[in-house]
């Protein structure tokens, strides 16, 4: 096999093993106690609903890679459109916030 080759095939196991370590760091954010109840948190939640979501696709990249399921490859297209989609309303919402300020 060729290095590329090589690469795509671990990559999802780094991206999941990343992933946590962001998991990890949203928790502490979330846990965080708000002396200030003027913190806009909702960019924040849908930034970790994004991370979800994106672990659900990449842990659905294993599985396939691994041949645990037979999905079509399309559908991480729907994955990575609702991902964007809710970065951009996250950026909008904020923007939006910073507009009433």
């Amino acid at each position: 096999m060729t290095l590329g080759l090589e690469v795509s095939h671990v990559a999802p196991l780094y991206n999941l093993g990343f992933v946590i370590i962001v998991l990890w760091l949203f928790v502490i954010l979330v846990s965080v106690k708000v002396r200030d109840k003027r913190v806009y948190m909702t960019p924040w939640k849908l930034l970790f609903f994004a991370v979800i979501v994106f672990v659900i696709e990449e842990v659905l990249t294993v599985l396939r890679m691994q041949g645990v399921v037979d999905i079509p490859r399309h559908i991480n297209g729907f994955f990575e459109l609702i991902i964007i989609s809710t970065f951009i309303y996250a950026l909008l919402l904020q923007k939006e916030r910073m507009k009433r300020l």
